[in-house]
């Protein structure tokens, strides 16, 4: 089960790390083309309105592209989450019904005692609820 886990990791960073070599290939060139078309732009409305406006027409063409980056990082970041949060549950809800998770559970509820599993688990739940609650990356929070 465990190895199942790591090796889905394994194969998702790997999947990660080569479409994001792909996704800085494909941006660079983007990123050459467009430039090559705003100084073509730029020379055309030079010299057929002036300085002024051929300057101005580069900073619209600029704010188009960075218009249609940000719907499309917005869109791909909302799809990312809802993916990370199916796969999470679909994880937790395959290790939970591993009959050996379940098992082992079992045999450490045995061998501890409930009576003395309770304040580990208490102990736990309250770690992981301070876990949980930290923002990611140490970023503040709006409390501090």
């Amino acid at each position: 089960m465990f190895g199942r886990m790591i090796d889905d990791l394994k194969e998702s960073t790997g999947v990660a790390v080569r479409l994001t070599s792909l996704a800085a290939a494909i941006s660079l060139a983007f990123l050459i083309t467009i430039s090559f078309l705003c100084a073509a732009a730029f020379v055309y409305v030079l010299q057929t309105h002036g300085l002024i406006e051929a300057c101005l027409t580069g900073a619209a063409i600029f704010l188009v592209i960075a218009l249609i980056g940000i719907v499309v990082y917005a869109v791909r970041k909302k799809r990312a989450r809802r993916q990370a949060a199916e796969t999470a549950k679909s994880a937790m809800h395959t290790a939970l019904a591993d009959p050996v998770l379940v098992a082992a559970g079992i045999q450490v509820v045995r061998a501890i005692g409930i009576k003395k599993l309770i304040p580990i688990l208490a102990v736990g739940g309250l770690a992981l609820g301070l876990l949980a609650g930290r923002s990611p990356s140490g970023q503040a929070t709006p409390a501090e």
